[in-house]
């Protein structure tokens, strides 16, 4: 997939708890040309774990996010070890010491960068999985007047608390490990990683989905171990410290910041396709409805597939050509 890698230096930027981010920096790679109205944009945010490579599954001539027609823009998030993260901030702001971060500060980070650095002046579009799915309903909650849609895939307005305690457990078993030492770490914490990767594996994809065996017959794995190991693997290429940012970010994720959910949802003026899968076990459909329920201009979507959360990934083509299905259709309209 060809696109340009840019950084914006956006310098001190101040953070949603009060404190400051020091030199903050924001890795993008963009697809396609800015028109001459600058409006012609669609900005496809990253999600947990996931750099741009992980996102540009959606992009391509004839998809949806065609990069012959729209500027496709996507951010990684704070934490993912591109932009701004743990593992890759000086002294004293680096590892455990990097200030929190929320969902709220990217996208004040996203907006500085296409205000300040590449003038643009409306959103077509806002598409993102999972986190990616949360920070477009933040797009449309922060700047209604630049977004025109959004289409969150396998993600929410706002952390539930089952999912917040299923990150928990997550957050326990790579915390566990003696060698993170409370993030002061001198070398990755194996053991913690690889549990971390475990556990997730558990909720990544559903009942269904192992029952059927689709991590042998359609992703390759000669057994069950060799796939858990698969799943190690990408955890483990992963800072410990990294992975906790984002996922104190998705935690705390609220487009209302503790206050009405539905008030704040029935602010939204972007037209909204929401597209749960039906076998997500932490964004679960009927959350999902709870959601749409409150949106002026909504539809919701589910997605008819067993590979539970990860039906938004790009990795089941059957998943991949029913979301791109939906986005032409919303951007039709």
């Amino acid at each position: 997939m060809s696109g340009d890698v840019s950084v914006f230096e956006a310098g001190d930027l101040a953070l949603q708890s009060g404190q400051t981010l020091p030199s903050a920096r924001l890795v993008y790679r963009t697809y396609g040309t800015l028109n001459a109205a600058r409006d012609n944009v669609i900005i496809a945010p990253t999600h947990y774990a996931g750099q741009h490579t992980d996102t540009e599954w959606l992009v391509g001539e004839d998809k949806a996010l065609d990069p012959r027609r729209y500027f496709i823009l996507i951010p990684n998030m704070l934490g993912n070890g591109l932009s701004s993260s743990p593992s890759n901030t000086p002294f004293p702001f680096d590892g455990p010491r990097f200030p929190r971060v929320t969902l709220t500060d990217n996208i004040s980070l996203q907006h500085r960068l296409l205000t300040e650095g590449l003038g643009v002046t409306g959103v077509q579009l806002v598409v993102g999985f999972s986190m990616g799915a949360q920070q477009a309903f933040h797009w449309a909650a922060l700047h209604p007047e630049l977004v025109t849609r959004i289409a969150p895939i396998c993600g929410s307005a706002r952390t539930a608390r089952h999912n917040f305690v299923f990150l928990e457990g997550l957050k326990a078993a790579l915390t566990a490990d003696a060698v993170f030492a409370d993030g002061a770490y001198t070398t990755p914490p194996v053991t913690g990683l690889k549990a971390f990767a475990r556990v997730y594996a558990g909720w990544m994809f559903s009942q269904a989905f192992y029952r059927e065996k689709i991590d042998q017959t359609q992703m390759g794995a000669p057994d069950l171990e060799t796939f858990l190991a698969f799943l190690e693997g990408h955890f483990l290429a992963r800072d410990a410290n990294d992975l906790l940012t984002m996922l104190d970010s998705w935690q705390t994720a609220d487009i209302a910041a503790g206050g009405d959910l539905t008030a704040a949802l029935e602010a939204i003026r972007a037209r909204a396709v929401v597209m749960p899968c039906e076998t997500d076990l932490y964004f679960p459909v009927a959350d999902s409805a709870a959601e749409v329920a409150s949106l002026p201009d909504a539809e919701l979507r589910p997605i008819p597939s067993i590979w539970g959360h990860m039906a938004a990934s790009g990795l089941n083509p059957v998943d991949a050509a029913f979301i791109d299905g939906e986005l032409k259709a919303l951007l039709a309209r």
